[in-house]
C-alpha cells in the first residue's frame, strides 16, 4: 500500500530505476493567516524589514527549499529542477485581517514526481514569510499546506 516501505514494513527509497523520464510538473499552495496589525503594513503589497523585502526573500527562500527537498526529506530521490516559480498573493479580509497565498510550480524530467518539490517550496516560503514578519506579530498561522495539481507519471492529479 505505501511505497516507502520494503516487505518488513521498514522505511524504504523507491527503485525507480526501470521507470522512463517523463515531463512532471506539480503546483502546491500555502496559505498564511495574518492578524490585523500585520495586515494592515502588507496591504499594499512588498514592505522591507531588517531583514529584507519580505515577499522577495519569501520567494527565494522557496526556491532554494524546492532545490533541497531531497536533503530535507529522507527518502525522496534528487531531482534536477527544470523550472522553479512562486508566486505571492496577499489579500485583506472583510474583518481587517489579511491572507497570503504562496504558489509553488514545479517542473523536470526524470523519472519520478515533483510534487514534494512543489510543497517543500511553499512551506519553505511561508515559514520564511513568518520569520520575516514574526517581529510585529507572532499571531500569523500557516494554516493549509496542499497539492493542487500534479502531472506525468503513473496518474495526474487535480485537486477538487
Amino acid at each position: 500500500m505505501f511505497s516507502h516501505l520494503d516487505a518488513h514494513n521498514r522505511p524504504a527509497m523507491v527503485n525507480v530505476g526501470a521507470k522512463a523520464i517523463t515531463r512532471r510538473t506539480a503546483h502546491a499552495v500555502a496559505t498564511v493567516s495574518l492578524p490585523a496589525e500585520l495586515a494592515v503594513l502588507l496591504r499594499d503589497g512588498e514592505i522591507a524589514t531588517k531583514k529584507g523585502p519580505i515577499f522577495q526573500t519569501a520567494i527565494l527562500a522557496g526556491v532554494m527549499g524546492a532545490k533541497k527537498t531531497s536533503e530535507l526529506i529522507p527518502l525522496c530521490h534528487p531531482l534536477p529542477l527544470d523550472d522553479c516559480q512562486i508566486h505571492i498573493d496577499s489579500r485583506l479580509l472583510p474583518d481587517g485581517t489579511g491572507e497570503v497565498s504562496i504558489h509553488c510550480h514545479t517542473q523536470t524530467h526524470a523519472k519520478t514526481g515533483v510534487e514534494m518539490e512543489a510543497l517543500t517550496g511553499a512551506t519553505i516560503a511561508a515559514l520564511t514569510l513568518y520569520d520575516m514578519a514574526k517581529a510585529v506579530t507572532h499571531g500569523i498561522v500557516i494554516r493549509e499546506i496542499r497539492l493542487l495539481e500534479k502531472t506525468g507519471g503513473k496518474a495526474d492529479y487535480r485537486s477538487e
